[in-house]
């Protein structure tokens, strides 16, 4: 495709301020389904269709395993174009129950020199109402959609739990699956829901409210043991999977770093990696486990999969690398697998463990 150059237009981009930035490209993305000929084009293009790569999960079907992580599509307007650009599938949100600003701008960094992002946003979106309408706007829609949700950050920590109760019933009937999120470093107190007492009483509410799949997403920063139990007590309490990870504090990893907000990209990726991996070990086979953190290219997309993923995300490296990054993750996986003597995906999920 000739006529589409990323790289020209992430030149032109990145003569933005990031958060400026992310706008104009949200225009374009939701302009695309006005244009089906060119929505028809970048699909055929960009998204990769192998029988290798096929999967049912939680009796939901999964064409490609590269997903978009939250934080994207705050407010679910880019659904219908997330196919063209090669996903398997979408994750929305961080949506909380009332419409909040986020935090003070600027509350959102390129870290260039190390292919990173650093963000305060803070949970910024219109609500659980808009986000419905947006929903419900998807008729005949056969693509699957992960619903990340957080509590408002007014909320006080000990009425957390009543906002995860209301988005549980406003979402119960949308999407595939939902995304309890306490691991975002940008709203004050939300990472210190990460324990057990919380966690158990959420996951048992939340399955008696829907019985939709629901993942808990974890932060890179706790200590792996820690981590380990509380994904045990998710999954005992009925959580169906885990995510790890969120963004990262740890502001050591680069002296560009701002003292605030969290790291995504090429920074987070072994940290993200190496708790992935022990939760892995502990949990593979008993609980579906989804990878996301610094992922650009096809090996360690396929490390994250024998390590025990089912499903692999990204977010900050398509910013740096434009779509053509998810057409050769997924090819590149294709050959990858076949290459290791498995005729599907699946043989290859947790392979370490075999």
């Amino acid at each position: 495709m000739p006529f589409f150059s990323y790289q020209t237009i992430k030149k032109i981009l990145f003569n933005f301020d990031p958060e400026t930035a992310h706008t104009i490209a949200g225009l374009g993305l939701k302009t695309l389904p006005y244009a089906p000929s060119l929505l028809r084009l970048l699909k055929n293009h960009y998204f990769v269709t192998n029988s290798v790569l096929k999967q049912t999960l939680f009796g939901v079907k999964f064409a490609n395993p590269v997903g978009l992580a939250a934080g994207f599509d705050k407010n679910g307007e880019y659904i219908t174009a997330m196919p063209t650009l090669g996903f398997g599938y979408t994750e929305i949100g961080t949506i909380t129950p009332r419409p909040q600003e986020g935090n003070p701008k600027p509350r959102l960094f390129r870290l260039k020199e190390e292919r990173s992002i650093q963000n305060a946003m803070g949970f910024n979106n219109r609500g659980c109402d808009y986000m419905v309408k947006q929903l419900d706007k998807l008729y005949f829609f056969d693509y699957p959609i992960g619903i990340n949700i957080g509590k408002n950050k007014v909320t006080p920590e000990d009425k957390a739990i009543d906002d995860y109760e209301a988005l549980l019933k406003t979402f119960k009937n949308y999407g595939n699956y939902i995304v309890i999120n306490i691991s975002s470093p940008n709203t004050p107190g939300l990472r210190d829901l990460q324990n057990e007492k919380f966690i158990t009483e959420l996951f048992t509410m939340a399955k008696g409210i829907t019985n939709q799949p629901i993942f808990l997403k974890i932060a890179p920063d706790m200590e792996a043991n820690d981590a380990i139990t509380l994904c045990q007590s998710a999954v005992e309490a009925g959580a169906s999977g885990i995510i790890a990870t969120n963004t990262t504090i740890d502001y050591s990893l680069t002296p560009n770093a701002k003292d605030f907000g969290g790291i995504s990209g090429t920074l987070v990726r072994e940290k993200s990696f190496k708790l992935f991996q022990a939760i892995a070990k502990e949990l593979y086979g008993k609980t579906i486990l989804i990878s996301v953190g610094g992922i650009e290219d096809a090996n360690d997309a396929y490390r994250r999969i024998k390590a025990g993923a089912s499903l692999v995300q990204v977010y900050s490296m398509l910013i740096y690398n434009g779509p053509k990054m998810i057409k050769d993750i997924n090819s590149g996986l294709t050959e990858l697998i076949k290459a290791d003597g498995y005729s599907n995906i699946t043989e290859a999920i947790g392979a370490d463990y075999k």
